[in-house]
């Protein structure tokens, strides 16, 4: 799969050569966003493209701190509470990972940003819009993806292999995959009406089926926008 996609990231990487880019990755638990961005940045690389592959929470070495905290099911956390330590995290994350990467020319391709804090905080949690996005402004200076890919799963399915896959790997980071039924389809529906207000710049994607045919979606989504 990469070889062929490296192919492809060629057409990308000349369609925009020097420009550097911030792509992020959205979608509720188990959507096979992590899967995803691997496989993008491993055939960039391969292209020629240099570029920095991080995530949220996490991406700093403060953010790494935050994530233990934010993730932990040990730790109940009000929605507020919440909402702030993921704004510290990222405005760590961007001022010491995001924009010296993109000052450098390179992509950025991030694992969550602040689409998660719009569904998960705002449509899953019950805070208001305007407290979401004046902590998120606060935290990254107006700084917003150039792209986002939506992935789109079901949620039963994408829960489960949430679920499977916490089972299955380290402990510690399951706080939000104990989370009802109902509170995962409030984020899914978020991420419904994030990607009717934001349609020039958050792209769909079926990411059901294997990951080679949800890594072929987005290659071609992403030549198609570059295209333009």
């Amino acid at each position: 799969m990469v070889g062929a996609a490296a192919e492809r990231a060629g057409f990308i990487c000349y369609t925009i050569l020097g420009g550097a880019m911030f792509i992020t990755f959205e979608g509720i638990e188990g959507c096979g966003k992590t899967t995803q961005i691997h496989r993008l940045a491993a055939a960039l690389v391969a292209a020629g493209r240099k570029l920095v592959k991080t995530r949220e929470p996490g991406g700093s070495p403060v953010g790494s701190q935050i994530r233990r905290i934010l993730l932990a099911d040990e730790y109940p956390l009000s929605p507020a509470a919440e909402l702030f330590l993921y704004g510290a995290e990222r405005a760590e994350h961007v001022e010491k990972i995001i924009r010296p990467a993109l000052a450098r020319g390179e992509w950025v391709l991030c694992d969550r940003y602040g689409d998660a804090t719009r569904a998960y905080q705002a449509f899953g949690r019950g805070l208001s819009r305007e407290s979401v996005e004046a902590v998120h402004s606060m935290a990254t200076g107006g700084l917003e993806p150039d792209l986002t890919f939506y992935l789109r799963v079901p949620v039963e399915l994408a829960l489960a292999r949430a679920r499977r896959r916490n089972e299955e790997g380290p402990k510690g980071e399951g706080r939000f995959e104990a989370e009802a039924m109902a509170f995962h389809e409030r984020v899914a529906g978020g991420y419904e009406a994030l990607t009717a207000e934001f349609p020039g710049r958050i792209l769909p994607v079926d990411a059901t089926g294997t990951p080679d045919a949800v890594a072929a979606r987005i290659f071609s989504a992403l030549e198609e926008r570059l295209g333009r």
